[in-house]
C-alpha cells in the first residue's frame, strides 16, 4: 500500500500481470456535477480506479461492496450487500463489473440524523462459472453526529474480513461460490 495526498494506492499481481487500485474518498462540494441530489453535500464520494496490466477478458473484474448502517436492516449490527440501487436485487455480487471497472459510490441521507455507515470494497474476479474470488479490499465510510458529516478515509483490509463477509454472500448469492482469502498470483 502506498498512500498519495490523500489517496490510497493498493499493489496486486494477478494471471502474471501487475495491477494497482488508486482509492480516493473525498468530499462531495459538486454533488450535481455527479448525478447526484443537492442534499449529497458534504457526503464522501469514493473512486478506486484499476489499472491493469493485463488486457481483455483478463482484466474483466468486479466490485463486491457490502455496507454497515445504523439506518440498515440490521440497525448497524451487520453488514450488508450493497446493490447499485438502479439495477434494483441482482443475480450476481457485482456493484460494478468491467474491464478494469472504477468502483464509483457517494452515499448521502436527505437528513442529517446521527448515522454511521462504513462499506467493504473489495476487488473480485471470475476464477470459473459463478465462483468469485477476492483481489484485495479496502473500507470507507463516514459518520453524522450533530448535522455534521465526518468522513472515514480508506484502509486496507486484510484477507480475513472478506472471509467474514462468507457467510452473507452465500446467503444472498447462493447459486454463487467464494473463495476464501485473497487471491494474487
Amino acid at each position: 500500500m502506498d498512500t498519495l495526498h490523500g489517496s490510497m494506492r493498493l499493489k496486486f499481481d494477478l494471471r502474471e500481470h501487475c495491477g494497482c487500485v488508486e482509492v480516493t474518498v473525498a468530499p462531495n462540494d459538486d454533488p450535481e456535477s455527479l448525478g447526484c441530489t443537492s442534499f449529497g453535500c458534504g457526503f464522501p464520494v469514493c473512486t478506486a480506479t484499476v489499472s491493469y496490466a493485463g488486457r481483455g477478458y483478463a482484466a474483466a473484474f468486479g466490485w463486491i461492496q457490502l455496507v454497515r448502517s445504523t439506518d440498515g436492516a440490521s440497525g448497524g449490527l451487520e453488514f450488508e450487500m450493497d446493490p447499485f440501487e438502479p439495477l434494483g436485487a441482482l443475480p450476481h455480487p457485482f456493484c460494478w463489473f468491467g474491464f478494469a471497472p472504477t468502483l464509483f459510490d457517494a452515499p448521502s441521507r436527505q437528513t442529517r440524523a446521527d448515522l454511521e455507515w462504513t462499506a467493504h470494497s473489495f476487488l473480485s474476479f471470475i476464477a470459473q462459472p459463478h465462483e468469485a474470488r477476492a483481489i484485495l479490499g479496502f473500507s470507507w465510510g463516514f459518520t453524522v453526529a450533530e448535522g455534521q458529516v465526518s468522513i472515514t478515509p480508506a484502509v486496507p483490509l486484510e484477507p480475513g474480513e472478506w472471509d467474514r463477509h462468507l457467510p452473507v454472500l452465500r446467503r444472498e448469492h447462493p447459486a454463487w461460490l467464494f473463495a476464501p482469502g485473497y487471491h494474487q498470483h
